[in-house]
Parts: C-alpha cells; structure tokens; sequence
C-alpha cells in the first residue's frame, strides 16, 4: 500500500495552503520550507512549472501518487465532458475521499486507514479498497462493529451537496457525481489538463 509518509507541513507550506487541514506551522512560518526560506530569489516560474505545481498539489490533496493520478487522468480524458472537471470528479468519488466529506473521519489520512482496516462498508459489502470508485446512489456506512470506536465521528455529518448523511444509521449515501462548484479544493484543474497533453 503505497502513499506519501513524510512531513505535512513542509508540503503545505511549499504550496503555501493548508492541504491537509489547519495546520499552526503554517500559521507561525508563511514562508517556504528550507534553509533559505523568504531569501530564495528565483526568476520568474516557467509555465512548466507552474502546471507540476498544480498536479502535486493535488496529487498531495488527494493523497494519489503519480502512477494511479496518470490513470485518473487518462479514463476523464476518454469521457465525454471537461476533462479537469471530470478528473476532480473521479478524484472526489473514491471511498477514501467520501468517507472523508461524510465526516466519519476527520482528514483524508485518517479516512483511508479507517477503509483499509475494514471499518466502512459500501452497499452492505466491507470494502478495503480506499481507491474504490463509488457511483450515484452507492450507501457508505461504518461497520456495526466498528461503531464504537474513538476515531470514528458519527454525529458531525456532511455539509456536501452530493452527499446525504444520516446519523441514526450511521451511513451516508452518494446522491450524485458533484459538480466542479460542489468541490471547495483550490485547484486550477485546466494546468494539470495542460500538463498531461504535453
């Protein structure tokens, strides 16, 4: 199970937002990482790399390395429809990532573990899988064993559009693919598109 383990908050402050979460280091230190930090003078940034930029920020927001991203990529660039958006789409509809908008698990880290350690169920089957692809219609729910345990919330609840939660059943279920609007991640989709169509 392949996924980045290294420091968050070098990664936000690289980007210079919170793509994990609040974060204080963020906060304390508005600058690069780096010995250097505010005096590194580099010239202006090519096109290039501001589009790989963009794709890491979002490989990192969503936690996907590069080979399973490249794959995201090329099955929205066989769809019909905006390419970035539908990308974001696929993105947004893994498990791991709506177990995380359902509010069951309080960041997308903590989401894929609570999948990959058979603690959510998808349609009434345990899933393991945290890039599963939910579709519309699709009941995520934690397992009744699982319940009780302290790393799972389930009175919070989501404040997504696409998604409908209920408490009393302790499930949630996927009402539509969201539209680019629905999704609050600051992510200039069209440079990745740019990016991978080099």
């Amino acid at each position: 199970m392949a996924r980045y383990r290294g420091p968050l908050s070098k990664i936000a402050r690289r980007f210079g937002e919170p793509i994990f979460g609040p974060d204080k280091a963020l906060e304390r230190k508005n600058y690069p990482p780096g010995m250097h930090g505010f005096t590194r003078k580099r010239g202006k940034k090519s096109e290039y790399a501001i589009q790989l930029a963009e794709k890491q920020k979002a490989k990192y927001t969503y936690g996907i390395l590069e080979k399973q991203f490249r794959n995201l990529f090329e099955k929205a660039n066989r769809a019909k429809g905006i390419t970035g958006e539908i990308l974001l789409q696929l993105c947004e509809m893994r498990l791991d990532n709506v177990v995380y908008r359902l509010g069951i698990a309080p960041t997308r880290r903590a989401a894929r573990q609570l999948v990959s350690h058979r603690h959510i169920e998808v349609n009434g089957e345990v899933i393991n899988i945290p890039s599963y692809h939910l579709k519309p219609g699709d009941v995520v729910s934690v397992r009744e064993k699982s319940r009780s345990l302290e790393a799972i919330n389930l009175t919070k609840g989501t404040k997504m559009d696409w998604l409908e939660w209920n408490s009393a059943t302790a499930s949630g279920r996927v009402l539509n693919a969201p539209q680019r609007e629905q999704i609050p991640e600051n992510i200039k989709e069209q440079l990745i598109v740019e990016l991978y169509s080099k």
